[in-house]
């Protein structure tokens, strides 16, 4: 299955992502620091992000371009609690495939991961 990276400042919501993805035979590597999570990118493959947008030191939209740089062909998945167009719109500019609003729902979760990962244009399948 699929070499998932998530990044969120609170470790709980990482803990759940890979919970919830690992059941589904995915390999979740999880972070709670951008610069470590960075590294990970830029060591290893990984087929997924998924980041939350408001993060220690950096937003999710600076991360996903950091790691878009070292893996352009990464899918991502941005994570918010405080969604706005604006913020929907940066980042599918920089990549992201969906978005998705917090507290995470196991379902949604599954299902758009699906999406994303089955997904083989370069164009996003969220419109704004």
């Amino acid at each position: 299955m699929a070499e998932i990276l998530a990044l969120d400042d609170v470790q709980d919501a990482t803990i759940l992502i890979g919970k919830i993805l690992s059941k589904k035979g995915h390999s979740v590597h999880s972070f709670t620091e951008e610069d470590e999570a960075i590294n990970y990118a830029k060591e290893n493959k990984v087929d997924l992000a998924i980041l939350d947008i408001k993060l220690k030191k950096m937003s999710g939209v600076e991360v996903l371009g950091l790691l878009k740089e070292a893996q352009p062909s990464m899918k991502a998945i941005m994570l918010t609690g405080y969604p706005t167009v604006e913020t929907a719109r940066e980042a599918i500019s920089l990549g992201a495939n969906e978005y998705c609003v917090k507290p995470i729902d196991r379902d949604e979760l599954e299902e758009k991961v699906e999406h994303v990962l089955k997904s083989t244009g370069l164009k996003s399948t969220l419109s704004v």
